[in-house]
């Protein structure tokens, strides 16, 4: 059988990698139903729509994707929606076929245990091989015909006789996927800093960029350590009030701004994005004491600072002087005068050789 080689950086979801929702006819009414499922006790809470009502919480359902059906436990009922609905970006929605029969949630149950059989296997693989590389899951199709690999690296990995080894193994296809740490994560799940599951392990598809500046945003201490998640990166809910901050944040004062009030000069020092307060100093020497102004005192101090400084004005010009463009109106005029002289020239020349009129 042929192998799959794959050392790029992938983006599982935490779901079937190559699931996708089962095709509706566009004839048929929408299902009414809504419920949670996992395909794995540690993998997240995806929906999935059914017409079959009554689905109770650990019971083993069959779940269509592009590769056949695959088993799943349902986690719960989610919540009805009167009209059927498009997911939204990065959420997928899949669809409830039937209820499992027995031999089928037999083979669930004895699937996991085959996994980490082959999660056993690979690792002594990858020991006798002497790969650096960190084995993060093992997944298996339900029909046998696909064993996934999980593995996290710095650098990439020349796997080939490790591809080998497990074809040789299993017998079947072997795919093989490189992830980052944050997709690691999100597979082995955890608790966060702020004592709930981790974001990325329950409902977070698609990771979005973070960046140091939406701490600073938040006016966050820039510790790494109170900033990054179990991952050793930046927490993905620094983007949840991101947008919020920033939009508050527009036409307050900066730290720094100085503001004139009673004849005065004032210093911001501080600004709380929230209640809408600034905290200023005194500029002039010998005067101290702080004060929190609230947005109804400095907004009217806002609307007076002074703006940039007018541009001076161009000192006269004397007759000596060049004025600005004079040379260019020089140059002009000169051109037009050789122009003429030219024509004159020619006219003369066309004279001369020309027989005199009668």
């Amino acid at each position: 059988m042929e192998p799959i080689l794959q050392n790029d950086t992938a983006d599982p979801t935490g779901e079937r990698p190559d699931a996708t929702p089962a095709p509706q006819n566009q004839g048929e009414p929408a299902p009414s139903h809504q419920y949670y499922v996992r395909f794995r006790a540690d993998a997240p809470i995806l929906s999935a729509t059914s017409r079959l009502a009554g689905l109770n919480r650990g019971e083993v359902v069959m779940i269509q994707t592009d590769h056949g059906p695959e088993p799943a436990t349902v986690s719960g009922p989610g919540p009805d929606v009167p009209e059927p609905r498009r997911p939204e970006a990065g959420q997928t929605s899949y669809a409830i076929t039937r209820r499992a029969n027995r031999e089928e949630a037999e083979k669930f149950e004895n699937l996991v245990g085959r996994e980490t059989e082959a999660f056993k296997t690979c690792q002594s693989h990858i020991t006798r091989h002497r790969l650096e590389m960190k084995l993060i899951r093992v997944e298996r199709y339900f029909n046998g015909s696909k064993i996934i690999f999980y593995f996290t690296a710095e650098n990439r990995v020349d796997f080939r006789e490790l591809v080998k080894d497990l074809v040789q193994e299993f017998r079947t296809r072997v795919e093989i996927r490189q992830i980052g740490v944050r997709h690691e994560t999100k597979m082995i799940g955890g608790i966060g800093c702020c004592g709930r599951e981790l974001c990325c392990a329950t409902f977070i598809n698609n990771f979005a960029p973070v960046s140091i500046k939406m701490a600073k945003e938040q006016n966050l201490p820039l510790n790494p350590a109170k900033i990054s998640g179990v991952c050793n990166r930046l927490l993905c809910c620094l983007t949840y009030e991101y947008e919020t901050y920033h939009a508050l944040r527009k036409g307050m004062p900066k730290p720094g701004k100085t503001l004139v009030k009673e004849g005065v000069e004032l210093k911001v020092i501080q600004t709380n994005v929230l209640k809408g307060t600034i905290t200023v100093v005194p500029t002039a020497a010998g005067q101290e004491g702080l004060q929190v102004m609230n947005r109804a005192e400095w907004e009217p101090l806002m609307a007076q600072a002074p703006g940039r400084p007018a541009a001076q004005a161009a000192p006269a010009q004397g007759p000596d002087r060049k004025q600005p463009g004079a040379g260019k109106e020089r140059n002009r005029r000169s051109k037009g005068r050789r122009r003429d002289n030219v024509e004159s020239e020619q006219k003369g020349a066309g004279d001369e050789g020309s027989p005199p009129e009668e």
